[in-house]
């Protein structure tokens, strides 16, 4: 057929590779032969867990979720749809989705926009009413659907009433493997001169190996150079409930049957590499499975590629590949003397057994990698051409409250990694910390209050912990103050060198931030202390700086501090100098058109209302409090993109008076502040139109901006630094990955006072 906008962007989602069961084997195999055979589309994967801990995911996975964890099938969705994800390929198996018969699965496929193509692992001819409904629901959400095999296209219509113009038939993909004689490779494992029969796979009872162990004793009487390859682990799951019971009745049974020695296993999971030298020993493949009702055998469809003649049960996939007999035979279920006499028939002649080596192999040729990502790409194709579902509206107007189970969880990886003994390093080249850059005490303040805020949220790890890292910042803004000048230094060089003697206000004011908010928020007591000290040194100076910011920055801190100290009047009367400063100010510049405190709007302009906003309300000043939320709703205003998204003032520019802002460049700064910002404000007024416009603006790191190119990086848990007009800045600096934790620290933050308002 031919091939119709080929996707450029494709995810699969199922279990993968190190997990050890077929379908993370397949995912994986299926991924890569894409991959290989289009290298224009880029393809990634979400994986599936069973466990609470992650596996050690290769390059490919993108993002994890929990089986048994709906609200992450959720999250999972939504990361899809913000990394423009043009296809979607779902290998589908009830058990390895949460929920009763796999349910979970369906939250996630309501909530993306792409097309879908399911793969089928298994097809039910008699479903449960949870099956069946699950399925019903499965079909009317997928564009396509692909099985393996005849017969599974076969009870799609007659069971589930599914049209044929909907169903791709695609073999279970092999390897493309040479055609050689089995003694190549008998050595290796010390059976040459051997006839080797072979089955491999997860080792479990419904396998039906103990028949094969049974037919051993009569094959024996006439050809004592047979031996049994058992290959694979037990299956994780039933290792997990029962141990290796299973495997080691077989044991027993061979030695029972006097065949201990003529009976080899292997128990463990093994690499591609391997099991092609495995296979490639085999002279007969046997599959003696106990349920007819599977549709599909990666095994089986591997010993066809490999060239293998091949006994089999006669389940739903074995009898189409062996309607044949020239490739093997079928044998009846549970008959240990039937698979005796198939092996013998087989063994018969010296012809035997090289012709129907060879006829699996032909029959293989239709299976290999490449032939079936051909086949698969086509299915895309057609998916897309018959997308017609209507696309979910991808970020819904919902009050935070609403909004809980949309938040990503915390990755703190590349903040451990940019963070070592003496504090937080400036900058990143790509994920790789920047040493030339040394470090600053503004990002080791951010630092600090997200330390902070993850205490409260009771975010840590049992190996490199949340308090350790706070410790080591606060030492750093400890070093960074200069007792003689009361003033915060800013600028470190890595050999720990100032290098300037008093750091700027702004710089300044952001430390004072973090220590107010350790005092008002912290349960650390060594650490207030500490705080306590600096922050009344520090507050000395502050009445005569200019910066507006550095006013509203220690606002912040003053109003964090008053959480907890409310009747210092040394800070009390600090927040009135310098709301009434910022006020001022606003009375001065102001003009219908300009309602804001400067001729240029320029960096971290939300700070500002959102300081007013805070001294407002506390101090019940109705005008200070309209300032504050006046000037907040025209940023609002003016960084909102043609599309309705969150479009920051670009610092390629600003923004001056009576002219256009500057689009570019784009800073993960602005956005975190425009968050906490409009997160105050819906604090203070209930109003919803503030909890949209906060989660539009934590939306712009996700995706929902100029470019449609999420800046938080998932897999290093770093945010890339800027939105270029053509691109993305790759490298993930401290400042932009800060914005983002603490933006998502505040979200969540903020999820939590509202839950305790409604109870």
């Amino acid at each position: 057929m031919e091939l119709i906008s080929k996707p450029s962007r494709v995810a699969w989602l199922g279990n993968y590779v190190p997990r050890q069961c077929g379908i993370a084997t397949f995912t994986r195999d299926l991924c890569e032969a894409i991959a290989l055979e289009y290298p224009e589309t880029h393809c990634l994967v979400g994986a599936v867990n069973d466990r609470n801990e992650s596996y050690h995911y290769p390059e490919r996975v993108r993002f994890e979720f929990h089986e048994k964890d709906i609200n992450s099938y959720r999250r999972a969705a939504d990361f899809l749809n913000i990394n423009n994800v043009e296809l979607l390929n779902v290998q589908h198996e009830f058990g390895i989705y949460g929920g009763p018969a796999g349910s979970h699965l369906l939250a996630l496929l309501r909530d993306v926009r792409m097309p879908l193509v399911t793969t089928l692992h298994t097809v039910l001819s008699d479903p449960t009413p949870e099956q069946r409904w699950v399925m019903a629901e499965l079909i009317r959400l997928s564009d396509r659907l692909v099985v393996m095999a005849q017969h599974g296209a076969h009870l799609l219509s007659e069971v589930y009433g599914v049209s044929s113009d909907k169903v791709d038939i695609i073999p279970h993909g092999i390897p493309d493997m040479p055609f050689v004689d089995p003694s190549f490779y008998k050595d290796q494992f010390g059976v040459e001169g051997k006839t080797v029969l072979l089955t491999f796979g997860l080792l479990s009872p419904n396998k039906g190996i103990e028949y094969v162990i049974e037919a051993l004793p009569s094959i024996l009487e006439k050809h004592p150079e047979v031996v049994y390859i058992v290959l694979g682990a037990t299956h994780p799951n039933l290792l997990a409930r029962e141990g290796e019971i299973y495997r080691l009745s077989l044991e027993r049974l061979a030695e029972a049957r006097g065949v201990k020695q003529n009976v080899i296993f292997y128990n463990r999971f093994v690499t591609p590499e391997e099991l092609r030298a495995f296979m490639g020993a085999a002279d007969i493949y046997i599959t003696p499975y106990l349920q007819a009702n599977q549709i599909t055998s990666g095994t089986l469809a591997y010993a066809f590629g490999a060239g293998k003649a091949v006994i089999s049960t006669p389940y739903w996939h074995a009898q189409e590949l062996l309607n044949n007999n020239d490739c093997g035979q079928l044998v009846p279920f549970r008959d240990a003397p039937a698979i005796a006499t198939a092996v013998l028939e087989l063994m018969q002649g010296p012809c035997r057994l090289p012709s129907s080596r060879k006829a699996a192999y032909l029959i293989g040729r239709e299976m290999i990698w490449p032939t079936v990502a051909q086949r698969y790409m086509e299915s895309f194709c057609l998916a897309r051409k018959r997308h017609t579902q209507p696309a979910r509206k991808a970020f819904a107007d919902k009050t935070l409250d609403k909004e809980k189970t949309e938040l990503p969880p915390f990755k703190l990886d590349h903040l451990f990694r940019m963070t070592d003994d003496t504090g937080l390093l400036q900058h990143a080249t790509y994920t790789v910390p920047n040493y030339r850059e040394g470090y600053c005490t503004d990002d080791n303040a951010r630092a600090y209050i997200l330390t902070v805020f993850l205490e409260e949220l009771g975010v840590g790890t049992s190996t490199r912990t949340v308090e350790t890292l706070a410790a080591r910042y606060l030492a750093f803004l400890n070093y960074a103050f200069e007792r003689d000048s009361g003033r915060f230094r800013n600028f470190m060089t890595y050999s720990r060198q100032w290098v300037d003697g008093a750091g700027s206000e702004d710089s300044h004011g952001r430390a004072l931030w973090a220590l107010g908010t350790a005092l008002g928020r912290s349960r650390n007591d060594g650490h207030r202390k500490l705080c306590s000290g600096l922050i009344e040194q520090g507050l000395v100076g502050v009445d005569k700086f200019t910066s507006p910011r550095a006013w509203a920055f220690t606002l912040l801190a003053i109003h964090e501090y008053l959480r907890r100290y409310s009747g210092d009047r040394v800070a009390n009367a600090l927040r009135d100098s310098l709301t009434h400063r910022l006020t001022e100010l606003f009375r001065t510049v102001s003009q219908p058109e300009w309602p804001w405190f400067e001729k240029s709007a320029t960096y971290d302009n939300p700070r500002i209302p959102q300081a007013l906003i805070l001294s407002g309300y506390w101090t019940s000043q109705p005008e200070v409090l309209e300032i504050g939320l006046t000037s907040l709703r025209w940023l609002a205003t003016i960084q909102t993109g043609p599309n309705g998204h969150f479009r920051p003032i670009g610092c390629n520019g600003f923004l001056n008076c009576n002219e256009p802002p500057a689009e570019f460049d784009q800073q993960p700064l602005e956005a975190h502040a425009m968050v906490s910002a409009c997160l105050e404000a819906f604090r203070v007024t209930k109003d919803p139109f503030w909890s949209t416009e906060a989660r539009r603006a934590f939306e712009w790191f996700l995706g929902r901006n100029d470019m449609g190119q999420p800046l938080y990086d998932i897999s290093t848990g770093g945010c890339r630094d800027a939105l270029h007009q053509d691109r993305l800045n790759e490298n993930e600096g401290a400042e932009s990955t800060l914005a983002f934790h603490l933006t998502l620290a505040e979200m969540k933050l903020s999820e939590n006072v509202m839950d305790q308002t409604l109870r």
